[in-house]
């Protein structure tokens, strides 16, 4: 079993290393055309995946299909084996889950549009943080999963803690709206000053510079003028100062960490195997970046995307409290139902949000530009 999340993130640090090291080694801006064309592909990768999860569940290959599930019935095969999946239901689990772990992104997508704002991160220099920003996320999601398939597997009533809590946070995204502040000058963002010296305006695409050395001469963005930077100039020479690049990463760390705690146990509302909650979160996650570029320049058309998401963590915590009572009233493919009711949901909440919105401002642009001006300490 262990080879197979080597050969599955192997794969997935190959795709990460074609997307930056081939695919996006310069620093420019996709077209919302491009980004569109990229968040199709990674779309396109993380369903064409469900292909393997039922072969590979149908066949059991590498035990696949023995871990345990408590979102399914247990029962042993010819070979004395327990088995909780075949190739049919997990495919509908990967898919409910990839599906809506993707939808929530797309919540993750305007804070991230909203730091990039506060922040003044160059266009140019946008998708060098959200790559480096998904490979952490990568390991962070890797990292809560275990520990979450860990908890439910030795406290099984774990199960109806993380319903409830789905049920309140969607109950609460619905009653509740508003904006997160002032993202530049938020208290985490005090803190890391106070902690991390952290230069005045950008140099270049780099995350840390030196004092005093030529790299920290440079202007903010190729060919801009020079901009003295008073925090590089009273640093002693040598010492390594961070930039607001770096700033901004870890803020989109932060708030993938924030949204994983909603996401997970959602997903564990749709199957505890932990090798379908991995694989259906990171392609989810795989393709934020394009999907960032191809609806930032949209994100005031999505009005009523919040209440849909909303309501769909709402469903995916009632499934997770009554998984009992509807496996028995639907039937042992019940999983079918619920992805049918969440693809219905989104989709009602894009298509509407889109109705109502068409003719008017939002809808879209070339690029989601944001100021290329120096963030302000």
């Amino acid at each position: 079993m262990l080879w197979l999340y080597v050969g599955f993130v192997a794969f997935i640090l190959a795709l990460l290393a074609l997307d930056l090291g081939v695919f996006h080694k310069e620093d420019k801006l996709d077209s919302v055309k491009a980004a569109l064309g990229w968040s199709a592909l990674w779309i396109s990768l993380g369903v064409a995946f469900s292909g393997l999860i039922y072969l590979g569940y149908e066949h059991h290959w590498l035990g696949l299909g023995t871990g345990v599930d408590t979102m399914a019935t247990a029962h042993v095969g010819p070979d004395g084996v327990t088995y909780y999946n075949d190739g049919g239901t997990a495919a509908i689990k990967y898919l409910t889950g990839f599906f809506v772990e993707k939808s929530l992104a797309i919540d993750n997508i305007f804070v991230i549009a909203m730091i990039f704002t506060a922040l003044a991160v160059p266009s140019m220099y946008q998708h060098r943080v959200l790559f480096w920003g998904i490979l952490g996320a990568l390991i962070m999601r890797g990292i809560m999963i275990g520990a979450g398939a860990a908890l439910i597997t030795r406290f099984s009533w774990i199960i109806y803690v993380f319903g409830g809590f789905l049920i309140l946070t969607g109950v609460k995204m619905l009653l509740l709206s508003g904006g997160e502040g002032d993202v530049s000058d938020n208290r985490l963002v005090r803190m890391i000053r106070r902690i991390i010296p952290i230069t005045r305006r950008y140099h270049g695409h780099r995350f840390f510079v030196r004092a005093g050395s030529p790299e920290a001469e440079a202007p903010a963005t190729p060919g801009g003028t020079h901009e003295p930077d008073p925090v590089a100039a009273a640093a002693k020479k040598g010492a390594l100062l961070a930039t607001p690049l770096f700033l901004a990463l870890l803020l989109v760390e932060f708030t993938d960490v924030i949204f994983a705690v909603d996401s997970i146990p959602a997903i564990f509302a749709i199957t505890t195997d932990p090798f379908i909650v991995f694989t259906s979160n990171v392609f989810a996650i795989l393709g934020l970046r394009s999907l960032y570029f191809a609806l930032a320049g949209m994100m005031d058309r999505f009005r009523y995307l919040k209440p849909a998401l909303a309501t769909v963590l709402v469903v995916i915590g009632g499934k997770m409290m009554t998984h009992g009572y509807l496996k028995a009233w639907l039937g042992e493919h019940f999983n079918f139902y619920v992805m049918g009711v969440v693809l219905g949901i989104i989709t009602t909440g894009v298509v509407t949000s889109l109705f109502a919105t068409r003719g008017g401002k939002g809808a879209g642009t070339d690029a989601p530009a944001t100021p290329n001006a120096p963030a302000q300490a």
